[in-house]
C-alpha cells in the first residue's frame, strides 16, 4: 500500500510487542530517516524551493538595477524616465521577492511540523511496543528528553536550519551566474570563495558533530535525574538528602553548560567569517582594476561588489543554520537509536486467539534477565482451568517474574510456558493479554475519572457495568463520599487516595474485564483487616469459573487455595494443597509459622 510515496504496511515493524499500520521509513541513518519523514510531503518542498530560488533571483535584481541606475546618473544629460523606469523595476521585483520568501519560510516551516508529529507518533508507538525488560533497564528521564527535547530539534533541523541553508546557497550562485555579464575574470573570487568556504565548512561539520552529540546527551542525563528526583521526592525529603540533590543536578547542569559552551567556542571560530571579509577585498579590488583598464563602468563596479555582498547572507546563515542541522541529526540518532534497540516480543498477529479456558503449564521454564542472572530455574508445574493456586516464598525469589511470564510481559529464557495447551508465543499477543488481567502491589493509576480509570481496560463499558465492578471490590465505600462519584478525577498515580483505595480500584477494573485468568500479586497488602474480609469474599467470586494466581504472604489466602507453589531462590521446592505441604514442606511450614 502506498500513502504519499512513502511505503504502508499493515506492521510498521513485525518484530516488536505493539504496532499499528504506518508508514515504513528509511532508518539507514538519522539523515536518510529524518528525510524519509519529508518525502510524502513532495509539494511542500517543491513550493519551498520555488520560493528560495526566486528569493535569490529577486535579491540579486537589486545590485543590477542600482548598477544600472548610478551608470543613468553619471551620463552627461540624465534620463528621468530611465530612473523611473528601474525604480518600478526595483520596487515590484522586491513585493515579489517578499511573497517568495513568505513562501519559503511558510513552506519549510509546514514541513518541519508535520515531519515533527510524524517523527512524535513513530517514536510513541515504538515505546509501547517495546518489552517491559527494555523499560525496566531505560530510564524513564531519557526516553522524555528524546521524546520531547529532541524530536524538538528535528524541527529545528528544517526550519530554521534546512530553510536558510537552501536559501542561502541560492544566494551563492547568483555572483557566479551574473558576475561573467560583466567580465569573465570576475567569475575569479566568487568561485574561489564557495570552493574555499565548503572545504571549510566540511571541516567545522566535522568538529561540530560530536559536540553536538554531547549536547544532546548530557541533557538527557539531566533529564534523566530530574525525574528520578521528583519520582522519588518523598524519598529525597525523608532521608535530608536535598543537599545532595542539588549538588547532582548541578554536576549534570555543569556538564551541559560545558558541552554548549564548546559548541559555542566553535562556532566563534567559524573560517568562512575570515573568507568572507578577504573575497570582499579582493574581489573590489579586482573590480576597480578592471575599471582602471577601462573593463567596466562606475554602475557594473557597483553592481558586481553588490552580488559579492549576496555571499554575506549563506555565510552568517550558515554559523546558526549548520549547528541547528548538526543538533538535529544528533537528536535523530538518539530517537533512531532508542526505536531500534532490540526487542524480542512480537505482536504474533496471526497467531492463535481461540477463546481462553485458563490452563496453564510450565515446562522446564528457565528465565534470565541478563545472561547469566537466572532468576527462574527449571520450573515445571500445570494449573487446571478454575484453580486457584497461591505463590509463596521470601521476597526476591522470582514470584512475580514467573506469573509475568504467562500474559508474555518476558519471555522464557528456555522451556516453554503454555495456555490452554498452546506455547504463549504462539499464541495472539493481544488476545493473550485481553483474557489476562493482573493486578499487582504498585498500583498505577492515570490523571483521569475513577471511572476512567476503573473501564481502562474496556473502554466502552457502560456506567451500569463500571458500577457493578466498583460494588464488586468495595469501590462504592469511598467514592460515595465524593461530590461528583465516579466522575471524580484523581491525580497522577492516584496520589490524592490512599493505598488501599488504589487496590481496590485496581480489583474493580480487573472484575469489569472479566479475565479467564486473574493474577494478584500481593494485591491486598494496603488493606485493613476489615475492609480485606469483603475484598476477600469478593476476590473468592471473583475466582470462581477461572484460573487465578496468588502471590501473598496472607494466611486466609493461601488456606483457600487449590494449589500451592514454594518458591526458594527461583527454584520450585514444593506445591500441593495446605494439609500435604504441611506434612511434607519444611520451607512452608516455615513460611506459615
Amino acid at each position: 500500500m502506498i500513502n504519499n510515496g512513502v511505503e504502508m504496511s499493515d506492521i510498521a515493524n513485525p518484530s516488536v510487542e505493539f504496532s499499528l499500520p504506518q508508514p515504513v521509513y528509511n532508518r539507514g541513518g538519522p539523515a536518510r530517516w529524518v528525510f524519509s519523514h519529508s518525502a510524502p510531503y513532495w509539494p511542500i518542498w517543491g513550493g519551498a524551493l520555488i520560493g528560495a530560488l526566486g528569493n535569490a533571483g529577486m535579491a540579486a535584481v537589486v545590485p543590477v538595477l542600482i548598477g544600472q541606475a548610478l551608470n543613468v546618473i553619471s551620463a552627461p544629460s540624465p534620463n528621468s524616465s530611465q530612473l523611473v523606469q528601474i525604480a518600478l523595476m526595483l520596487g515590484i521585483s522586491q513585493v515579489v521577492r517578499g511573497i517568495l520568501m513568505l513562501g519559503r519560510n511558510f513552506g519549510f516551516e509546514l514541513l518541519a511540523q508535520k515531519v515533527e508529529r510524524d517523527v512524535r507518533n513513530e517514536l510513541y508507538v515504538s515505546l509501547l511496543g517495546k518489552s517491559m525488560t527494555f523499560h525496566n533497564l531505560q530510564p524513564v528521564g531519557d526516553t522524555m528528553a528524546r521524546a520531547t527535547n529532541d524530536v524538538r530539534q528535528v524541527n529545528f533541523l528544517f526550519s530554521p536550519g534546512v530553510n536558510m541553508v537552501i536559501g542561502s546557497l541560492d544566494f551563492l550562485i547568483m555572483p557566479v551566474i551574473l558576475a561573467p555579464t560583466y567580465n569573465v575574470a570576475l567569475l575569479a573570487t566568487p568561485v574561489l570563495f564557495i570552493i574555499l568556504y565548503f572545504i571549510a565548512l566540511r571541516r567545522y561539520l566535522a568538529t561540530l558533530k560530536p559536540i553536538t552529540d554531547e549536547v544532546r546527551s548530557s541533557f538527557g542525563q539531566l533529564n534523566t535525574h530530574l525525574t528520578e528526583a521528583l519520582d522519588g521526592i518523598e524519598t529525597v525529603k525523608g532521608a535530608s538528602q536535598e543537599k545532595e540533590e542539588v549538588r547532582r543536578f548541578s554536576d549534570n547542569v555543569l556538564r551541559y553548560r560545558d558541552a554548549s559552551v564548546h559548541q559555542g567556542d566553535v562556532e566563534a571560530r567559524f573560517l568562512p567569517l575570515l573568507l568572507l571579509s578577504v573575497a570582499l577585498a579582493a574581489g573590489l579590488f579586482h573590480a576597480l582594476v578592471l575599471f582602471h583598464q577601462g573593463l567596466l563602468n562606475v554602475g557594473q563596479v557597483v553592481s558586481y561588489f553588490g552580488l559579492l555582498l549576496l555571499l554575506d547572507f549563506p555565510t552568517f546563515t550558515s554559523l546558526f543554520a549548520y549547528s541547528r542541522i548538526s543538533l538535529g541529526l544528533a537528536g535523530a540518532r538518539r530517537i533512531l537509536e532508542l526505536m531500534q534497540r532490540e526487542n524480542n516480543l512480537d505482536q504474533n498477529i496471526g497467531g492463535y486467539a481461540e477463546p481462553m479456558r485458563g490452563e496453564i503449564e510450565f515446562r522446564h521454564v528457565t528465565f534470565e534477565y541478563q545472561p547469566g542472572d537466572v532468576v527462574l530455574e527449571d520450573i515445571s508445574f500445570k494449573v487446571k482451568p478454575g484453580q486457584t493456586v497461591a505463590i509463596v516464598g521470601q521476597t526476591g525469589f522470582g514470584k512475580t517474574t514467573l506469573a509475568r511470564l504467562v500474559n508474555r510481559t518476558y519471555d522464557v529464557t528456555s522451556g516453554q510456558v503454555l495456555v490452554d495447551g498452546v506455547d504463549v508465543r504462539d499464541w495472539n499477543l493481544e488476545a493473550l493479554r485481553r483474557s489476562i488481567s493482573i493486578i499487582e502491589q504498585d498500583i498505577f493509576l492515570f490523571s483521569r475519572s475513577i471511572s476512567d480509570n476503573i473501564a481502562f481496560g474496556r473502554p466502552g463499558a457502560s456506567e451500569m457495568e463500571i458500577s457493578a465492578a466498583g460494588k464488586a471490590a468495595q469501590v462504592e465505600e469511598f467514592v460515595s463520599s465524593f461530590a461528583e462519584k465516579y466522575k471524580t478525577v484523581i491525580g497522577e498515580r492516584g496520589v490524592t487516595l490512599s493505598g488501599g483505595q488504589r487496590q481496590r480500584l485496581a480489583l474493580a477494573r480487573a472484575f469489569l474485564t472479566d479475565p479467564r485468568i486473574l493474577i494478584l500479586d500481593d494485591s491486598t497488602s494496603a488493606i485493613d483487616s476489615a475492609t480485606e474480609d469483603k475484598i476477600q469474599r469478593a476476590i473468592y467470586r471473583a475466582a470462581r469459573g477461572r484460573t487465578t494466581l496468588i502471590i501473598t504472604h496472607r494466611l486466609s489466602q493461601i488456606r483457600w487455595a487449590d494449589l500451592i507453589l514454594v518458591m526458594r531462590k527461583g527454584r520450585l521446592t514444593a506445591l500441593g494443597t495446605h494439609e500435604e505441604l504441611l506434612r511434607v514442606s519444611e520451607p512452608y511450614r516455615r513460611i506459615f509459622s
